[in-house]
């Protein structure tokens, strides 16, 4: 068995252990698999551990691994988890299952176009920026829940969750809470949050989904 596979069971082993930690259900966690940087060889052992849901950073790099290796598996679930430039929304719906990052009403918009013209439709988170900090990409916590509700009325797209990624130098427990407050607030279901250093502590203030890359397939 290959490093990368025990720490993939590892990984998953952790998740069932946070979700019995925190009174959740077994399962209730979906561990999304971070493979950006790594090409279809590093992945493939992986999938053939049975892990079925990845998440990738840039719309280019994972046109170029992820068609043949979604043909040859075709459960699996490709989300986009960096940000989306406009001029890719067509790119995007065309090859991600989920949308994480939809951040303003330019793409909410775009997405809403390609979803009509394809006939395809992903489903789609907002990123929210607890941290307020001006390198990141997600709307601002204060702009979030009027935001969704611009997607549905305005755009006449579904937002399924809120995504986040708090600071790095701080307690990431106060950004999950108020990411689950505002996803109550916006009736959202899903929260995708955690990821390799804080994803057991994402889990006790109730993720739905957890980004784990570095603690799988190493440092890039």
């Amino acid at each position: 068995m290959s490093d990368t596979v025990q720490q993939f069971f590892a990984v998953k082993a952790r998740i069932a252990a946070a979700e019995q930690e925190a009174g959740r259900e077994a399962g209730a966690v979906t561990l999304v698999a971070v493979s950006k940087t790594f090409d279809a060889a590093d992945i493939e052992p992986v999938i053939e551990a049975g892990q079925r849901v990845f998440g990738e950073n840039r719309v280019q790099e994972a046109q170029g691994k992820w068609p043949g290796l979604k043909e040859a598996c075709p459960d699996i679930e490709l989300h986009l988890i960096g940000p989306l430039q406009s001029n890719k929304a067509r790119e995007a719906v065309a090859l991600f299952d989920v949308i994480e990052t939809v951040d303003r009403d330019k793409i909410a918009a775009e997405l809403a176009k390609e979803i009509v013209r394809q006939g395809r439709a992903p489903k789609l988170y907002v990123q929210v920026n607890t941290g307020s900090e001006p390198q990141k990409a997600g709307i601002e916590p204060r702009d979030a829940i009027a935001f969704v509700t611009r997607c549905r009325d305005v755009h006449r797209i579904e937002i399924e969750g809120l995504m986040c990624i708090p600071p790095a130098d701080e307690n990431p427990g106060p950004h999950f809470a108020l990411l689950e407050k505002l996803a109550r607030e916006a009736g959202v279901e899903k929260l995708s949050m955690g990821m390799s250093g804080d994803y057991e502590t994402a889990i006790a203030f109730g993720a739905t989904s957890v980004r784990v890359g570095s603690a799988i397939f190493g440092s890039r």
